[in-house]
């Protein structure tokens, strides 16, 4: 069963900016493009940190206040380096927070979530940055056509899973829910079927009615001829 992954539906176009890129610049790149956050890279493509509308806001922030209070914590000391720091090197967040593009969507949407940030970089297996993705570009996947999902669903689950007890199941699909109806042989088959679809990318929920013929939740697992002392 194919998997959607993060590669599907991020963003390839994606900007970036080098450690040595001045504030200033980082300034009129986010408000000309109008998003809130760029990656940085190194020589090689590797990104190396995050630089946001909040990293930048620092300078105003803390205006001209450069002295650090007693007993002030660290986190308010490193905000007020950001506000001295004049290229994207000092002002971004590090380490940056990635993806990697064969991530699932599902840990990707947890990822996101876990650090309540909107966007990630996606990276290749050496950390050079290939895209970016958003929530919005994670919840694409439901956005496919219910054609789309069933034929998944059949081509994807039913044959290479239930194999010959497939032709008793029928798929339906209606805005994203799937309904699986008919017969197989064993439990197990129908609980199969429904776990798998619901892993389908754009499926919103499974309703499954499938009998079976042989409960095998039941079956005691053999005994061994002997015992081991």
């Amino acid at each position: 069963m194919r998997t959607w992954k993060v590669g599907d539906v991020m963003t390839s176009d994606v900007v970036s900016v080098g450690e040595d890129t001045p504030y200033r610049d980082l300034v009129d790149l986010l408000v000309s493009k109008r998003i809130s956050a760029v990656p940085v890279v190194d020589d090689f493509g590797r990104v190396t940190g995050v630089v946001s509308e909040a990293d930048l806001l620092r300078k105003i922030e803390y205006g001209g206040d450069e002295q650090p209070r007693i007993f002030e914590r660290r986190r308010r000391r490193g905000e007020r380096a950001k506000a001295l720091a004049r290229t994207a090197a000092g002002l971004m967040s590090t380490p940056a927070v990635v993806a990697l593009a064969d991530m699932s969507i599902a840990r990707t949407a947890r990822l996101m979530d876990a650090n309540e940030i909107k966007r990630l970089p996606v990276t290749d297996d050496l950390g050079r940055l290939v895209g970016i993705v958003s929530r919005g570009d994670l919840l694409r996947t439901y956005l496919r056509s219910d054609e789309e999902i069933r034929d998944d669903v059949r081509a994807g689950v039913l044959r290479p899973f239930l194999a010959d007890e497939a032709d008793g199941v029928t798929v339906e699909v209606s805005d994203g829910v799937v309904t699986l109806s008919g017969k197989v042989e064993r439990w197990a088959s129908a609980d199969l079927a429904e776990r798998l679809s619901r892993q389908v990318a754009g499926v919103v929920e499974v309703i499954s009615s499938l009998a079976y013929d042989l409960d095998d939740r039941t079956l005691a697992s053999p005994r061994p001829p002997f015992a081991a002392y």
